[in-house]
Formats: C-alpha cells, sequence, structure tokens
C-alpha cells in the first residue's frame, strides 16, 4: 500500500467529527492490510512507532526539518518560520509551502509504501554520533523529494509526533474491534496485558485474543486508587486488609527467563542498564518469574528522597562510588509470573504465599505485610510509616486478583498530603534574577473528557537547583513553538503537584485553578497517559467544598449553642 492512502485516510478522519465516522474510515482501511502494514498504521497512528521498551528515538528535531524544507523549497527561512508561527504545526506549514509547487524536483521520481516510510524513519533512529545529522537529514531529504505535499505533512506529524486529527487510543481500539469482529472491551483487556496496540492488531486480526503475561515483555502495572482516612477504607471494605508501608521509589517490574534478566520502569521502559546490582542479585535466584516491586535507596536505616534516587538512574555512567554513593534495593510486594505460568489470576494472599518461598538475596527484600481490620489499626500504621521516612500506607484486599493497567479500589493508597495531583508540563517561561535565561516556570494541564490537555495551573517552586538545570535542558530539547518569554513543548515531563484548594477559573481552558500551586517532585517514572483527568479535579474541587460547607456549618451550630 502506498503511504499516499494513509496520508488521504489521516486527511478524512481529521475533517469528521463524528467518533462512529472515524471508526468506520479506519476500520475498513484497517482489513486491506497485510500483518506488517497493519502494525506500521497503528504505531504510527498511536503515536508509538518504537515501544518504551526498545530504548529508540528518532530524535529529529524541529530545526532539522525546517533545514531540509529550506533546502526543498524556494521559501525564506524568514516566511518558513513565520509561517510555523501562525499554523503552530510543522506539518501543515510544509504543506502550505510545498503544495505551491515550491519544490526541487528528483532526477528520478518514485513512490514510498507505508512499509517504506517505515523502514527509512527506523533508519533515521539508528544514527548516532557526531555525523548523525547529516544521514538524518540525507533520509528526510529523500522521503520529501519523492513524496506529494500530502504525504510530506504526515511524514512530518509522524516524526514529530504530533498527528492531531482528533483520534486517540479509545478510538484506534475501536477501530482495531470494528475491522476484525471484535468488542472493543476485547481489544482493551488485550491491550492491559500486551502494551503493544500494533501487536494486538495483528492478533486480533488472526483471532488470537487469548493473551497472557510471559517473562521478557513487560506488561502494565496494577494500580492504586487513594483515600483520605482510615474510617474511609475500613468502611469500604468492611473485612481484614493487608497493609504495607507505601515507599516513595521508582516502580519497576522484575523479568527473569533463563539466564537473561530484565527490569521495567512504570512508564515500561527497559531500565536494567541503570540497576546492575539488582540486576546481579536476581541471576542468581533460580526459576522463571515476574516481580513487581518498588525500587528505593536506603542510607543509614531511612529511605533516602525521591530526587537522590531519580538522580541515580538519570546518571548515564554508572561505576562502583555511584552504586556505593546510592545504593539501590528492590522492595518486592507482589509475583505476576512464577515457574511455567501467570499468577494474575491468583488472589493477593496466594501470591503472597508464592513470594515467601522464593529465596530472595540483598539487595532483593519481600516486603513485611501487616493484617488489619479496624481504623485504629491503620492509623498507627500510619503514624509509624511516616515517623520512619515512608510516604503512607498501601492498603490491599487479600481476595482481589493482579489487574494489568487498572486502577481500582482493590489497592488503596493512603499518602500524607492528598492535595497532589499528577500533571504534564505544555509550556515554560524563562525565569528572572539567578534564574534569568533559565526555563523555570511551568505551565501544566491535565486530561480533558476527550483525552485532550486542559491547562490547571503554573508553578515555579519546589524543585531543586538540579533538578531545574535538568529541566532547562530538557524542556528546550521538547520545544515546538517560542512565544516571546514562553516555549511551548511536547507533552511528555509529568509532575506531582501539590496545592491548597481548587477554585473554579476562566483563565485557564479546564475551568479550573489551582491555588499555591508547588512542585513535590519529577515523576519521569509515569507516562502522560497516567497523569490526572479533569473528572479527578472536579472531584477533590467537590470534596473541599463539602468539607469546607460541613466546618462552617458546624461553626454556626457551634456558636449558636
Amino acid at each position: 500500500m502506498e503511504f499516499k492512502e494513509f496520508a488521504l485516510l489521516c486527511e478524512k478522519i481529521k475533517s469528521t467529527t463524528s467518533k462512529l465516522e472515524k471508526i468506520s474510515l479506519l476500520g475498513n482501511f484497517l482489513k486491506r492490510l497485510d500483518d506488517e502494514e497493519l502494525k506500521v498504521t497503528v504505531k504510527f497512528l498511536s503515536g508509538k512507532i518504537f515501544q518504551p521498551w526498545i530504548n529508540k528515538e528518532i530524535q529529529v528535531g524541529y530545526s532539522t526539518i525546517l533545514s531540509v524544507i529550506y533546502e526543498l523549497s524556494k521559501e525564506t527561512k524568514e516566511n518558513i518560520t513565520d509561517l510555523l508561527t501562525k499554523k503552530g504545526d510543522l506539518g501543515e506549514a510544509a504543506y502550505i509551502i510545498f503544495n505551491k509547487g515550491k519544490k526541487i524536483r528528483p532526477f528520478i521520481e518514485k513512490k514510498f509504501s507505508l512499509k517504506e516510510v517505515y523502514e527509512r524513519i527506523n533508519k533515521i533512529s539508528e544514527f548516532k554520533g557526531e555525523k548523525s545529522y547529516y544521514y538524518k537529514k540525507g533520509i528526510l531529504k529523500d522521503l520529501f523529494l519523492n513524496s506529494e505535499p500530502i504525504e510530506i505533512k504526515y511524514i512530518i506529524k509522524i516524526i514529530t509526533n504530533e498527528l492531531r486529527i482528533g483520534l486517540h487510543e479509545g478510538l484506534i481500539e475501536e477501530a482495531i474491534a470494528y475491522a476484525f469482529n471484535k468488542t472493543s472491551s476485547q481489544i482493551k483487556e488485550a491491550f492491559l496485558i500486551l502494551p503493544d496496540l500494533s501487536e494486538v492488531a495483528v492478533l486480533a486480526k488472526k483471532d488470537e485474543l487469548n493473551i497472557s503475561i510471559v517473562p521478557l515483555k513487560p506488561t502494565n502495572f496494577m494500580l492504586a486508587e487513594a483515600m483520605q482516612n482510615a474510617v474511609e477504607v475500613t468502611s469500604y471494605f468492611a473485612k481484614q486488609l493487608y497493609v504495607e508501608f507505601k515507599y516513595d521509589g521508582i516502580r519497576a517490574q522484575i523479568h527473569k527467563k533463563g539466564n537473561e534478566v530484565k527490569i521495567f520502569s512504570r512508564k515500561l521502559e527497559d531500565i536494567t542498564f541503570f540497576v546492575p546490582e539488582i540486576k546481579e542479585a536476581i541471576k542468581d535466584i533460580n526459576g522463571d518469574f515476574i516481580l513487581d516491586c518498588e525500587i528505593i535507596s536506603f542510607k543509614n536505616g531511612k529511605p533516602l528522597p525521591f530526587n537522590i534516587l531519580q538522580r541515580r538512574l538519570r546518571r548515564k555512567n554508572i561505576n562502583e562510588d555511584l552504586i556505593k554513593e546510592i545504593p539501590l534495593y528492590a522492595m518486592v510486594f507482589d509475583v505476576l509470573y512464577f515457574e511455567t505460568k501467570p499468577c494474575t489470576e491468583l488472589t493477593l494472599k496466594q501470591r503472597k504465599e508464592i513470594l515467601s518461598k522464593m529465596k530472595l538475596k540483598e539487595p532483593i527484600f519481600i516486603v513485611d505485610f501487616f493484617i488489619v481490620k479496624t481504623p485504629n489499626e491503620i492509623e498507627e500504621l500510619f503514624k509509624k510509616s511516616i515517623a520512619e521516612g515512608y510516604e503512607g500506607l498501601m492498603i490491599k484486599d487479600p481476595d482481589s486478583i493482579y489487574t494489568p493497567g487498572k486502577r481500582g479500589k482493590y489497592w488503596i493508597k493512603l499518602k500524607k498530603e492528598f492535595d497532589t495531583i499528577d500533571a504534564v508540563i505544555v509550556a515554560a517561561e524563562y525565569g528572572h534574577g539567578k534564574r534569568a535565561g533559565i526555563l523555570s516556570d511551568y505551565t501544566f494541564a491535565v486530561k480533558g473528557e476527550n483525552g485532550e490537555l486542559r491547562i490547571i495551573g503554573k508553578a515555579y517552586s519546589g524543585l531543586t537547583d538540579e533538578e531545574i538545570e535538568f529541566l532547562d535542558k530538557k524542556l528546550r530539547s521538547l520545544a515546538i513553538q517560542e512565544i516571546g518569554n514562553k516555549i511551548i513543548v511536547k507533552p511528555e515531563i509529568v509532575i506531582e503537584v501539590g496545592f491548597d484548594s481548587i477554585q473554579k477559573s476562566d483563565r485557564y481552558d479546564s475551568g479550573f485553578a489551582l491555588r499555591f500551586p508547588r512542585i513535590k517532585k519529577l515523576r519521569l517514572d509515569k507516562n502522560v497517559e497516567e497523569i490526572a483527568t479533569i473528572e479527578k479535579v472536579i472531584r477533590i474541587y467537590e470534596t473541599k467544598k463539602k468539607l469546607q460547607a460541613d466546618h462552617s456549618l458546624f461553626q454556626t451550630d457551634f456558636l449558636q449553642s
């Protein structure tokens, strides 16, 4: 199939606001594809050309693409930059320029297939080192020279991960279901276990959706809901519960098959290289397995702060001195696979029994748990966890199965501070005084009802100088557009934001604003998909409002009595 057909499909999907029509258009297109074309199409549409565990990136910036557009067109650099500023979309700007007929013609014209475009993008990702810029430009030139304006538009959109055709992951799942006579819930369930939608699409086509987790292939993590206090927890469950201290670390999956060990982060990235001491200890443990754990660092019997742990995991040069300075430990609390079969359908009680029989060695430890039933027991453990430097408690239903990728009330987290949300940075401004010339004022957003990003506030406090320096470099590499003192960035960096309260506001497109926001920590271990939703913001807003009303009513009754 020619790439042009894919580009025209994108135009049709973008032109309609009907979800059903988008699903129908894409579903009918998917039916026509062979297995490889199907995988490529889903990769392009989902924005996941390379899965996170592959550790591969395209690494082509706006400046490289602009340079190629300039060299192949007869436009001035000023006109190209002005058009980009006006449109805010590099693909759209390139389409307008080349649609005027302003493009150098190749000596021999050729047409690219869908698979050939993917192969060339894949080739771009393989170039490293000083001369990689020129090799990447060469491939882009070849692609642009032999493509029509509409194709160039979507090649750029794919490379920059800015498709913007109103097609989110949920609609792609529904289109796959439509194409291959499956239910959307079948596709969703398969995708939770196998977090590669392109692979799920091929399995749906082959009628092979009976998927199980296996070692060395990461699966989604089970997630916890937050509750405000022990009474709420015990009222909800009304049964005996398992309680663990909540570690302020990096969530990880440890996979072992034969002599091979892989360790994956919450974002499903392969972080094995960064944790050599854990990898070596796992090698010595018998059997094949998948463990769920929290990677933390201890010093003098207490956990080190989260920012120190992240500093260790950001280092590219892991040596003995660094391992001694910031030693890592894997605190294991669950098992997903053991010996020859998955454990996810077993109860937590059964999984804990399997864990207790595993012979782990330092720096791998099994997390202690307590059996409780009353609010007082939970409150005492909560106080103990805070006193010992932990983040709070994890409270779990002993009868619960392990549900990859789902956030439900089988696992509950109680933390020191309820008023925090995860958000993504969408823009940054240069600071003043000692931060002049440094991007240090961050605008952040949450997810809207349809998956779009909605701004909810700005923050400039809470980070260390080292973290600000790291963010400055990272945000510059993610820059999309510069407007005066502000740059718009690709929404990739997740932060945990604390705040005093939420108020309604016309200042931001979410309709809400956080009062006195401060950044609690960088969450480089989290995906944008995991940020808070506008529904959560509304829930916190209404809960706080009710608490304030109850407090006011109490004060009135007290004064009148």
